[in-house]
This record gives C-alpha cells, sequence and structure tokens, in this order.
C-alpha cells in the first residue's frame, strides 16, 4: 500500500487537521511526521503540550498509521528518510512564508518518483487565531513556572525583555515580527527592581520589601502568560530568601536572580575601580543552598548574577564563583561586564561552558549590545536579557510629548507622537 506523508505540528487540534487526514488516507497509509518541540519553538510560539503529548494524541485520531518525529521545520529531510510515494499538504503554502518550503517539496518528490497532493485549505480555521483565543484565556501559575526550563531546553538562544508595568507587560505578551527563520516575539518577561523603582520615581536600593514589588509583579502576571525572571538583588537575609523563593514560585515566576555583591547599585552602574564588596563565596554558596531546599517544584529557577568583572576582579575569578555558585545548587549564572568588546564575556562563557555543558548562563549585553543573539548563542549563552530598554524607551517619549505642550500652549502638535485615544481603549482586552 502506498505511503503518504502528513506534516503537522498537533498543538491544536481543529476540523481542518481531520479533513486533511481523511483526504490523505484515500491515497494510502498516513505517515504523519510530528514537528519536534524544538522545531516549533525555533520557528514559532513554543507548543502548549509537548512532543509526547501530542503524539499521544495524534496517535488515536482515526486513518493515522503512524507518527514519526520531524525534527526540523522542513519536511525535506524527512521526505529523503521514509520516501513516501506522496506528501499532502492544504494549498494555502502556494504564497506566504511556506512558499519556498512548497518549491523545494516539489523538487524533491520529483526527484524520489512521489508526488504532492494540494488540498483546498479548510475555510474558517487559523491555528494562530485559535492560539491567541486560547492565550486570551489565561494561564496558570503551575504551567507559567514550567515554561522557561522548557524554552532553555529547546532554543537556541530564550529572548527576554523588561516590563515594568502591565501596559509593558502586554507589548512582551502581544508583539510578534516575520522573520526569514519564521515567528519571531519574546519569550518571556524580566522584572527588574531597577526599572520598577526608576518608575516610581524612586532610587534603586534594597530597602523595597518583597510585597511592594509583588504588587506590581502582580498587575503583569494578571494580563500576561509568558514565564516570568524576577530580579531579586543580592536576595536579602538567608532566612528571608527562603521565603521569597515559595513566595515567588507559589505566583509562577519561573526564576529569581540573585547577586553576589553589596553596596548601592550605582556602584555597579559607575564605578571604575574596585568600588564593589562582593559577597564572601560560602556565604551567598549557603544562600543559594537554602533557596534550593525552599522550592516546591524541581521548575523553578535559582540564577547566581556574577559580580566579579563589574567589581573589577579578573574573569577567573567569576569562574571560580560560578563554579561554587553551581555546587551549591543554582540552576544558571548570570555575567555582568562593563567592557564594551565583551571580550571578558566570550572568554567567561567559553571556559564556563566546557566544564558545566549543561548549566544556564544568561547574559545582559546592554555595554556590547553590538553582539547579535546568533552570537551570543555560539558564545555559549542560553538566554539574553534586554534588562530596561521599555522603561529607557518611554522616558523621552513622554518628555517629548510634554514639551511639545508647553512649547504651543496646546496638545495638536503632540497628537503624532501620541497613541489614539480609540486604540488605547482597544488596547486591553476584554476579561483582564
Amino acid at each position: 500500500m502506498k505511503t503518504v506523508y502528513l506534516g503537522m505540528r498537533g498543538d491544536i487540534i481543529h476540523p481542518g487537521i481531520i479533513n486533511i487526514i481523511k483526504e490523505a488516507e484515500k491515497h494510502g497509509e498516513v505517515l504523519v511526521g510530528l514537528l519536534t518541540d524544538k522545531a516549533i519553538a525555533a520557528h514559532k510560539r513554543l507548543p502548549f503540550l509537548t512532543y509526547e503529548q501530542r503524539k499521544s494524541v495524534i496517535e488515536q485520531i482515526k486513518g493515522v498509521s503512524r507518527v514519526v518525529p520531524q525534527e526540523d521545520w522542513s519536511y525535506v529531510p524527512n521526505l529523503r528518510r521514509y520516501k513516501p510515494d506522496a506528501i499532502i499538504h492544504g494549498d494555502n503554502w502556494k504564497s506566504g512564508t511556506l512558499q519556498k518550503e512548497r518549491e523545494n517539496v516539489f523538487a524533491v518528490m520529483k526527484e524520489l518518483g512521489g508526488e504532492v497532493i494540494e488540498i483546498p485549505y479548510t475555510a474558517g480555521v487559523d491555528s494562530a487565531v485559535l492560539h491567541e483565543a486560547r492565550r486570551a484565556i489565561g494561564t496558570t501559575p503551575d504551567v507559567r513556572l514550567k515554561t522557561l526550563r522548557r524554552l532553555i531546553e529547546l532554543k537556541p538562544i530564550t529572548r527576554i525583555l523588561e516590563a515594568h508595568s502591565g501596559l509593558s507587560g502586554l507589548i512582551i505578551e502581544n508583539l510578534e515580527i516575520q522573520a526569514e527563520e519564521g515567528t519571531r516575539s519574546f519569550d518571556g518577561i524580566w522584572s527588574s527592581s531597577l526599572t520598577d523603582s526608576t518608575s516610581k520615581g524612586k532610587p534603586d536600593i534594597e530597602a523595597v520589601d518583597l510585597t511592594t514589588r509583588l504588587q506590581d509583579l502582580t498587575n503583569i502576571l494578571e494580563c500576561t502568560t509568558k514565564p516570568i525572571i524576577f530580579d531579586g538583588d543580592t536576595g536579602g537575609k538567608t532566612e528571608h530568601f527562603v521565603f521569597t523563593v515559595r513566595t515567588l514560585e507559589r505566583n509562577g515566576v519561573s526564576a529569581v536572580i540573585i547577586e553576589d555583591k553589596t553596596g548601592l547599585k550605582k556602584n555597579s552602574l559607575f564605578g571604575t575601580a574596585v568600588t564593589q564588596e562582593l559577597c564572601p563565596i560560602p556565604e551567598f554558596c549557603e544562600k543559594i543552598s537554602a533557596g534550593k531546599r525552599a522550592q516546591v517544584t524541581k521548575d523553578f529557577m535559582i540564577i547566581a548574577r556574577l559580580e566579579s568583572l563589574i567589581a573589577g576582579f579578573p574573569v577567573q575569578d567569576a569562574l571560580s564563583r560560578a563554579a561554587a555558585y553551581v555546587e551549591a545548587g543554582a540552576d544558571g549564572v548570570m555575567i555582568h561586564s562593563k567592557e564594551k568588546s565583551g571580550a571578558d564575556i566570550k572568554e567567561f562563557c567559553a571556559t564556563f561552558r566546557a566544564g558545566h555543558p549543561h548549566v544556564a548562563i544568561i547574559l545582559v549585553p546592554t555595554t556590547y549590545n553590538q553582539f547579535t543573539e546568533r552570537e551570543l548563542s555560539d558564545w555559549g549563552a542560553n538566554i539574553v536579557i534586554y534588562a530596561n530598554h521599555l522603561l529607557r524607551a518611554s522616558y523621552p517619549a513622554m518628555l517629548r510629548a510634554a514639551s511639545s505642550i508647553l512649547e504651543h500652549s496646546r496638545s495638536l502638535e503632540a497628537d503624532s507622537i501620541c497613541m489614539p485615544i480609540k486604540e488605547i481603549l482597544e488596547l486591553i482586552p476584554e476579561g483582564v
């Protein structure tokens, strides 16, 4: 009997999937190439269900003979591997981002002596719309909490952007652009103590208690579904940090980052010499270990932020500290530097990655922002955090609008740089 290949994601089962399986069954045994989590995450959003969960569902659909993993976004590698007699696809790929893939499939099937079966795309079905409808329902703390580890495992680089309000969180939640490799979006949210305090017009000091921070974090949690990394400053006293971990974990936050220094943060940002005091290694290790013992799930992450390079110490100091922190239980390390060339960061990443191939490296390339995410990934980074850009962009925009009103004694000239009131009213989805 002939074999018909059908590639799919299978994350949301809708009538279009049932229709194409029925049509494929008319031509032979249906071999479903189910995209792996990694293949989907590299080009689209992270799938709601894991590969094994999706596979168990697809295998139960009448007409499916066999399910195999499709580890590449392109159908071509699996077509060459399984050599089906035909491949079936909806005619929606005649235009848009899959047009080039269609040409490649036709060429390969001609080479294999097979055929390409095109059927009308099921009208009224749009996976993207279904995805948005599902996302509008929201998420749970448990689901959100687990997402960061999945992203690190599946994506070459996980892209995180700072949010300091519910509105900035909505930008991260919804913004997507189409790039050559597929849909590009932000994978998660950085809850920064710097931008949180600055948005209130207050200095960034560690005097703000967790309860106050959580009030603002709740505004972001309520209107987003993506994972959140929380800026925990130094973590405070060890006995306090264990409660911070439990509180964040209970709220669905995926990770907390704590730094191994003491003193005001302006020292980190503006110091030119060894102006920082670093926390003694044993003391910081005990804080990490206490936090790990306190967490309830295995999904929550504690990440150690290394301040050695900021404080003027050599890369070797950062490496020694990183090794100790990982031994104490840290799930990842974040390394900071004021060096614009990025050379010290690259050196750290190469050496650390050689000894710790499976520990997450988090970079914040504010000073060395000439490097692309792909380059940082090649260094060994798993996560890149854009730590304060939405706040930094908002202030000049507000200042420009306010200045225009003062200059012209009216608001007409400011209209061109302001969002229309109608769009403001439509920005917040119903039910939020």
